[in-house]
């Protein structure tokens, strides 16, 4: 008994993301469906696929079937990068079906495919629109084969021969009693849906014969490069840390005497939440903190979601930027996933290798966002954070807060559970006049500073004052007064 297993090889697809969610890519030799409604993007990631997969050894033929959609097909999609016009009649090649399918003759269809599948010996095969061939047959009570039968013998046929094939299709739900649905070895659904002033599209594997596929709708984009597609955030074996780096390695955060209320500084791949009302300073810290690591010599990378101008930056962050130092990610689009931003993020820090991330701020972030994204926020970020940790980066991210005296809060998002560490920064009424105020509120695993203190922003950036001692009401209650500012380190009577 032969106990030796079929081995599968996948093939990549050219598409950015996708091999991930297929678990690896697609199978050869396989016969998939391509579903979607009209405008999904069927016939952009076919295309995609064929140039990344087709040789001159192993070629691909295109059927077409609706009347001259090879010439308007080839208008639009040499738009896209992938395509390549040298390719076309060697390795790739245009196969009008539209006579043959005119009267609705299944037997004339599948001829005509054998035909050229003999001729050229393809190891690829796309059918555009499938469903067209369908509608043909409708109706058509003298064909001698009936829809099964024509879809059984064409996947026979074509996987006698090697190809794999592809059978693009307009169909609106799965649930379709359709029996190529059945036949198919694999099935990718093309879904899109307009909201508000923004059209989200996602994808979903609804089956992969095989192969452990990612499970669930999975957004993506098409852009000059074709489809771009968005997996959970994963990182790749190489990226991550072998090694937990012990408690004692930390990062300066580039504030003078910050890092002794840290405890020593920030420990290396934590992830920071810095908290904080309008004009606080929660971005001038996050600067500090990528300056610092550049003045050490590490690299670093900046989600901004902020509207801000290049000088708003700083001098400082806007030359890294410039010199490569430190990366930018400064989408202002409005359809983003978390998973998009998270893969954006991981290729920037992977490219950079950078140590330091930082993002400013989660109300930003949440605005970037397609409203159905903003829906299941939280667990998104959560993601989002674990897979940066993964990278071995350490994070600093930025919330905006109302600053409210009667209650105490890190974020609207409830998301403070996710970081090792938090520094809330406050307003106090002092006098009648507004002073910052600055505490850690919790560094895990980790000895820190509990006291309030002072400080302020000059051109030199933020500056730790004084310890506060006897302030009534900055946690909790009614604001008073400031009783006494002592020097950091003082005793407490």
């Amino acid at each position: 008994m032969n106990s030796q297993i079929a081995t599968i090889r996948r093939l990549a697809t050219g598409v950015k993301g996708l091999d991930d969610i297929l678990g690896g890519g697609i199978p050869e030799f396989s016969f998939n469906l391509i579903a979607g409604s009209p405008g999904a993007g069927k016939t952009t990631l076919a295309h995609q696929l064929m140039f990344a997969m087709a040789t001159p050894e192993r070629p691909a033929l295109y059927f077409t079937v609706l009347g001259e959609p090879a010439l308007k097909m080839l208008r639009y999609q040499q738009q896209f990068e992938f395509f390549d016009a040298e390719r076309i009649n060697s390795s790739i090649r245009f196969i009008n079906l539209a006579d043959d399918t005119a009267n609705g003759d299944l037997d004339k269809v599948l001829a005509r495919i054998v035909e050229e599948v003999r001729t050229h010996a393809p190891g690829f095969v796309f059918v555009d629109s499938f469903r067209s061939v369908i509608l043909a047959s409708q109706g058509k009570g003298d064909t001698f084969l009936s829809l099964q039968e024509f879809i059984q013998q064409l996947g026979i046929l074509l996987t006698s021969w090697e190809a794999t094939t592809f059978l693009l299709g307009e169909y609106f739900s799965d649930n379709d009693p359709n029996p190529i649905f059945t036949v198919a070895d694999g099935l990718i659904w093309l879904r899109q849906s307009a909201q508000r002033n923004s059209v989200v599209r996602k994808l979903e594997i609804v089956k992969m014969r095989g192969q452990p596929t990612l499970p669930g709708l999975h957004t993506f984009r098409i852009t000059q490069a074709g489809l771009q597609a968005f997996p959970p955030p994963r990182v790749a074996p190489t990226a991550v840390a072998s090694t937990i780096p012990p408690l004692q390695d930390r990062l300066s955060v580039g504030v003078p005497g910050l890092d002794e209320m840290l405890g020593g500084g920030l420990p290396r791949g934590y992830s920071m939440l810095v908290a904080g009302p309008s004009g606080s300073g929660k971005s001038i810290l996050a600067a500090a903190f990528l300056a610092e690591g550049a003045r050490r010599g590490e690299t670093g990378v900046i989600a901004a979601f902020e509207q801000r101008s290049r000088q708003s930056r700083g001098a400082v962050i806007s030359g890294l930027i410039e010199d490569g130092r430190v990366g930018v990610i400064d989408s202002r689009a409005t359809t983003l996933s978390v998973d998009e931003i998270a893969m954006l993020l991981i290729d920037e820090v992977q490219r950079l290798k950078a140590t330091r991330v930082v993002i400013d701020s989660l109300s930003g972030f949440e605005l970037a966002l397609a409203p159905t994204f903003r829906e299941d926020f939280r667990e998104s970020l959560a993601r989002l954070v674990s897979a940066l940790a993964d990278t071995g980066a350490t994070v600093l991210m930025t919330s905006e807060l109302e600053d409210r005296y009667n209650q105490l809060s890190f974020s609207p998002y409830g998301t403070a559970f996710l970081t090792d560490a938090i520094i809330v920064q406050r307003y106090i009424e002092v006098e009648s006049r507004l002073e910052r105020v600055l505490a850690v509120v919790k560094v895990r695993g980790s000895a820190h500073s509990h006291d309030l203190r002072l400080f302020d922003i000059d051109e030199h950036g933020l500056q730790l004052g004084p310890r506060l001692d006897g302030y009534e009401g900055l946690l909790g209650g009614r604001p008073s007064r400031v009783l006494e500012a002592v020097p950091a380190g003082a005793p407490r009577e």
